[in-house]
């Protein structure tokens, strides 16, 4: 399931249209052969994330992470590169990975996260003037999250609370004695979290730290998380996020505050709605807080928030989107304080756009058949985008003049040798009419007729497939599949109603539409529907868990980390309150949560089935894996349950992203007759 004032010079690059795809020069020699995709490219692939315009605009700082087969970790460093264009800069080499690259006001430091030394996330610091990095802060817990004062002389920070039940040495003073866990005592009613274990009293709250005196204030505290700090213009107050209910648990209800950055400081509540209120960025003249505004609780994942304006004084909000029913996030305010711009989900794209700080008609900045998973302003009003599409993985552009200039080519020599699949956006009509939005990889070199096809379905249920580069598609379609993939009733993306149709309803109305999508490509000539595999991760297991009790039609299955009896994850997950707002308490709603449970329809499967879970899933726990495993053994149906060690919901060692691609090309190969499965890694 589910749930980032120099001269600025031109640009010494191509400029492509903002509105279309990126073209292709010709007149060029023939490319060299290129081979296809395996499971082995995970380790070439370079992810871009978190793009930042240092205060002269004459640099951008972002991460790139990859993947080390060696150590079987993924690693993350902090590079720059000219805003220019030009070659990029690597600025740290720890193993141990760094994220958060935040310039100093004054553009003299780059702050960043880094856990190189000890076991706890601290805040390190790079001197443009020349140096290595030093390590500027030693809490005792993890740093999350840092802002920088308008002065360069702060820092707000987010900090968890030191664990009090830390592990003692036995002995007392003994070096290299084993160490004797304490109980863990529970009070809270939501009492755990997938990858963050269970959940006791301790929480996350702002801290001020002076950065010439090393010294280190807490403004916030109580039984509350805080986060998402951002400073005043004048460093007189701070923004930040809290849910500050009575039982913060017991619902999701955020708002912003506003609080004097020193000791002992009360905060000041802005935002009044039920709703999760979040992102606060503060307008150039400090009077007005621009943030993000949930929408109805009682919608709870399926809501669609807006940008909204409070008085930093106080008073009335006011959305400033409130006509667009698509999802925002990441606001950011131009220099001039006169446009709010967002990343806008929208249709299996995600657009920036900006609004009025007036209020007024939302404008696409950067529009088109893409995906724009980040972005930041330069003091010129430029604007950085981490942009993707199908034929490349998320590289930094920077908006300007009606174009896109690239700026980092982190993927470009590994893509230059490989073939990919095309990638096609389509239409299917549901059996009720609704049209779905979907897309269709073909293998690099299809063969004439009919090919088999893998429908993958994705989490959620509410996120979206967009035109972006998807790795799991290409490397089915290089093994000789037919990819289709689309945005079923559930997916965000077309509003609140799109998404809302299936409350309380899953497994119905998103079932028909995959299979529109699946019927769609048959009817085209590509897919060949006698061999037909399905498989998803989260709720893409899930919805193929329901698929697979309700058709005979594919020969595989794959479902991953998916649930199946519902009434086993009611305390065992960590979605109690969701749960509870979408079919009501299990004692009092048995017969809902027993109708939608696959697990009670599982005698209907006959389709061979994968299923596949991380053994610390505390977000779809492995329970759900096993059950189904069991009973479809129990039955005598062909089925393989792999778990993996050691592994939350999102995976993080790299032989076994590795592991699971090969048996997924290993598990659809067998059944649906395509050649050779590569080899397995064991």
């Amino acid at each position: 399931m589910i749930r980032r004032r120099a001269v600025f010079f031109l640009l010494p690059f191509l400029i492509a249209p903002v509105s279309g795809s990126h073209g292709v020069q010709t007149g060029a020699p023939p490319p060299a052969p290129r081979r296809t995709l395996t499971p082995d490219d995970i380790f070439n692939l370079r992810t871009v994330r978190d793009p930042r315009v240092s205060p002269d605009g004459r640099w951008v700082a972002y991460t790139v992470s990859r993947l080390d087969r060696d150590s079987d970790r993924g690693d993350t460093d902090v590079y720059m590169i000219p805003a220019a264009g030009g070659d990029a800069i690597r600025l740290t080499t720890s193993p141990k990975g760094e994220s958060r690259p935040r310039w100093s006001p004054d553009g003299r430091y780059l702050a960043f996260l880094s856990s190189r030394e000890g076991e706890h996330t601290q805040v390190w610091l790079l001197d443009r003037r020349g140096g290595e990095a030093m390590r500027l802060t030693s809490y005792e817990a993890s740093v999350s999250d840092l802002a920088w004062s308008p002065d360069s002389t702060r820092l707000a920070l987010v900090v968890g609370d030191p664990d009090p039940d830390k592990p003692a040495a036995a002995g007392g003073e003994k070096p290299g004695a084993e160490a004797r866990p304490k109980p863990i005592v529970i009070r809270r009613l939501q009492f755990k979290r997938d990858g963050e274990g269970y959940l006791t009293e301790r929480r996350d709250h702002i801290y001020v730290f002076d950065v010439a005196s090393r010294t280190s204030a807490q403004v916030t505290s109580g039984p509350y998380d805080d986060r998402s700090p951002a400073w005043s213009p004048d460093g007189r107050l701070l923004a930040f996020v809290s849910n500050r209910t009575e039982d913060p648990d017991s619902n999701d209800n955020t708002d912003i505050f506003v609080v004097e950055p020193g000791p002992g400081a009360t905060p000041r509540r802005l935002t009044t709605s039920p709703g999760e209120d979040t992102s606060p960025v503060f307008t150039p003249d400090g009077r007005q807080v621009v943030y993000l505004a949930g929408g109805d609780p009682k919608d709870i994942w399926y809501a669609t928030n807006a940008v909204a304006i409070v008085p930093a004084s106080g008073g009335e909000p006011r959305v400033l989107t409130p006509t667009l029913d698509r999802n925002v996030q990441g606001p950011r305010l131009d220099p001039e304080g006169r446009h709010v711009l967002f990343l806008l989900e929208d249709a299996g794209s995600v657009h920036l756009a900006r609004v009025p700080l007036a209020g007024g008609a939302v404008e696409r900045v950067v529009a088109g058949d893409r995906e724009i998973e980040a972005f930041d302003v330069g003091p010129r009003g430029e604007n950085v985008v981490l942009e993707s599409q199908p034929e490349y993985p998320a590289e930094l552009f920077v908006a300007r003049g009606g174009g896109l200039g690239r700026l980092t080519h982190e993927n470009d020599a590994w893509l230059a040798g490989v073939a990919l699949g095309r990638v096609e956006r389509f239409q299917a009509r549901s059996r009720d009419g609704t049209l779905i939005d979907g897309f269709l990889t073909r293998p690099p070199a299809a063969p004439p007729g009919r090919l088999p096809a893998i429908l993958r379905i994705h989490g959620g249920p509410v996120s979206q497939y967009a035109w972006s580069f998807e790795l799991e598609w290409q490397i089915l379609a290089a093994a000789g599949y037919a990819v289709i993939a689309a945005n079923p009733r559930g997916s965000s993306g077309r509003g609140r109603a799109f998404s809302r149709a299936i409350f309380a309803d899953w497994g119905n109305k998103d079932f028909e539409d995959v299979m529109a999508a699946v019927d769609h490509v048959v009817g085209l000539g590509v897919a060949d529907p006698d061999r037909l595999g399905v498989g998803g991760w989260s709720y893409g297991g899930i919805l193929t868990n329901y698929v697979i009790t309700k058709t005979t039609r594919f020969k595989a299955a794959v479902s991953g980390a998916s649930e199946v009896n519902y009434l086993a994850n009611y305390g065992t997950d960590h979605y109690q309150r969701e749960w509870e707002a979408e079919l009501g308490l299990p004692w009092r709603n048995t017969e809902l949560w027993i109708r939608l449970s696959p697990f009670f329809r599982v005698e209907q499967i006959t389709t061979p089935t994968l299923v596949m879970c991380g053994q610390e899933d505390w977000n779809v726990p492995l329970l759900n894996s096993e059950q189904l495993y069991q009973a479809l053994r129990r039955l005598g149906r062909p089925t393989e349950l792999v778990v993996y060690p050691g592994e939350s919901h999102g995976f993080r060692r790299p032989s076994f992203i590795k592991d699971r691609y090969e048996r997924y090309l290993a598990w659809y190969g067998r059944f649906l007759n395509v050649g050779q499965p590569a080899t397995q890694g064991r």
